[in-house]
């Protein structure tokens, strides 16, 4: 088959379209044909050499994928070949073939295309576990999304907003919170001409964001905090703004606060295995009904990965960057 290799860490043009060996599928997964893949800022972190797979794990890029079935490991049950599917990974979505884990497994949702399926995933298991499962998030309670155009925030404002949540949003130009908008998000505010606390305080009327999704670390690490709600809980998802910082504790204790931070890649089997079920039974029938969907910004063939690297890198994309696949 051909993937995606990174024979040296670098820029783009790191990333080498090449023939390798096909995987095989160990006990307990399947082998899956790619149709397409998704592209994650993680991604551009393991070009970088800056975040390597887990043990065991492809070495290829890749955290997501959808396709079909074309070989079922010994002990795998519920799945057949020619399934449709899509599916987390640790590794290898960036190539012709992936062994998937069965309990990584998610059907195509009703109404998509196998392409568009690539786009859920990562986003629908990384929103879910941060937002539901650790920050529990609740009906009538206020979500503030950094990066609300992104796939991630694009799935996080549809899921909040389908449970009754009130959903804030931060982006740096018009074109993406006028998206959001049309999204649900119901406070808008643009981080490069506003500061997201006042903004939040004065949205809720001094009474804070009940939880907040961060994908930027360190550098919004204070000013999250005092932009939270009493009881409030903040989940961090990223580190695009660095990784140290100081927190004030007092601030925490005074607003008897909670701060998570999570990432699934390295995460044991068992883990993602319920985490991807919590995704089918809570999160599936809203796609399957269309109250919830993917954002796709585009599509490029797997071969110019390069190029989908660089438009993330530029951060002009509202939802997924897909790379379909030969």
């Amino acid at each position: 088959m051909y993937a995606i290799t990174i024979p040296e860490p670098g820029g783009p043009e790191a990333l080498v379209w090449d023939e390798v060996p096909d995987p095989v599928p160990a006990e307990g997964e399947v082998l899956v044909e790619v149709v397409a893949g998704a592209v994650n800022r993680a991604d551009l972190l393991q070009r970088q050499g800056l975040y390597n797979p887990p043990p065991g794990a492809s070495p290829y890029p890749g955290l997501e994928c959808a396709g079909r079935i074309v070989e079922v490991g010994t002990g795998v049950l519920g799945w057949s070949v020619g399934d449709e599917v899509c599916a987390l990974l640790s590794g290898g979505g960036y190539a012709q073939k992936v062994a998937v884990p069965a309990g990584q497994l998610l059907p195509v949702p009703a109404g998509l295309d196998v392409e568009q399926a690539a786009a859920l995933p990562e986003v629908t298991c990384t929103v879910w576990s941060n937002v539901f499962m650790v920050a529990h998030l609740r009906p009538g309670e206020t979500l503030l999304v950094h990066g609300g155009s992104s796939g991630i925030g694009t799935m996080a404002i549809q899921l909040a907003k389908a449970v009754g949540a009130k959903v804030a949003v931060t982006a740096g130009t018009k074109e993406k919170l006028d998206f959001c908008a049309e999204l649900g998000a119901d406070i808008l505010i643009n981080y490069r001409e506003q500061d997201f606390v006042e903004e939040i305080e004065r949205a809720t009327g001094g009474a804070g964001a009940d939880v907040i999704l961060d994908n930027m670390g360190a550098k919004y690490l204070d000013r999250n905090v005092r932009a939270l709600a009493v009881n409030g809980r903040l989940a961090i998802i990223g580190m695009q703004g660095g990784i140290k910082a100081e927190l004030n504790i007092a601030t925490l204790l005074n607003k008897r606060a909670a701060v998570s931070a999570t990432s699934l890649r390295a995460r044991p089997l068992s883990e993602k295995a319920a985490i991807v079920a919590a995704v089918r039974e809570h999160v599936w029938p809203l796609i399957d009904s269309g109250r919830v969907r993917p954002v796709v910004d585009r599509k490029l063939p797997m071969s110019d990965a390069a190029e989908a690297h660089r438009v993330l890198e530029a951060s002009g994309h509202i939802g997924k960057v897909l790379l379909v696949a030969p």
